[in-house]
């Protein structure tokens, strides 16, 4: 599957400070931080990891909804899409991604 290269410039330049690395994955592409996924793209849709105690919080923001990859929702990751993948909302879901990632163990 192919994924929208203009969100993926987007999330590049939304994480320039911060040493991430790419990755493909789900059929789209994931950016790494410290060794472990913290976004990425499938399709047109940004996914979001923001950890389970975030999951909740996250879904009542716009233009988001579960990740269901496979028919099964993923506890702590959320798909965002539209306007909610651009400007500051996109700096906002990137930090969000980032504060989680600090909670887990370096790989």
């Amino acid at each position: 599957m192919a994924y929208d290269e203009k969100l993926a410039l987007r999330l590049r330049r939304a994480l320039k400070d911060v040493a991430a690395t790419e990755k493909h994955m789900f059929g789209g592409l994931a950016l790494m931080v410290r060794g472990h996924m913290a976004c990425g793209i499938i399709g047109e849709k940004l996914m979001v990891r923001v950890g389970p105690e975030a999951h909740e919080g996250a879904l009542k923001r716009p233009c988001t909804a579960p990740m269901d990859f496979n028919g099964k929702p993923m506890k702590g990751m959320v798909y965002v899409t539209g306007r909610g993948a651009t400007g500051a909302a996109l700096k906002a879901w990137v930090a969000l991604a980032l504060k989680f990632n600090a909670t887990l163990p370096p790989k």
